[in-house]
């Protein structure tokens, strides 16, 4: 715990600019993606689902149709914001437990999370036989 007298001290807040954060983590995320696809010899329209992280539903849906080509439908890109509000790092791992029983052997999806400091990290599945 940071004592009484220091604890709201400048050097101690982390702030973010929301709008500018949005407006850059939006394309760097969605590019990673495709390039993590690129690299796997994966196009996305063999994306079945992505399980974003979920702290922003517009967000979400930006980085979604960037990466699909198309406005995501909610099974492409589900959210538990509704739910379970932000949960940090969290979210996207949440939004795999809560929807992925119906997918089929050999579907592919993409469980990504990205956070401060403009941190990115995902990792790709597939449902095996």
């Amino acid at each position: 715990r940071a004592a009484p007298e220091a604890r709201d001290a400048r050097d101690k807040l982390f702030v973010q600019e929301g709008r500018k954060v949005f407006k850059e983590v939006v394309p760097m995320v969605a590019d990673l993606i495709l390039q993590q696809l690129d690299r796997l010899s994966l196009a996305p329209e063999q994306l079945r689902r992505m399980w974003l992280h979920q702290a922003n539903a517009g967000m979400n849906r930006l980085i979604a149709s960037r990466v699909l080509g198309h406005e995501a439908e909610p099974d492409e890109s589900p959210t538990v914001l509704d739910t379970y509000a932000n949960t940090s790092s969290a979210g996207s791992v949440i939004a795999f437990h809560k929807h992925s029983q119906d997918l089929a052997a050999g579907d592919v999806g993409l469980i990504c999370s990205f956070g401060a400091g403009y941190s990115v990290g995902t990792v790709f599945v597939r449902k095996a036989a």
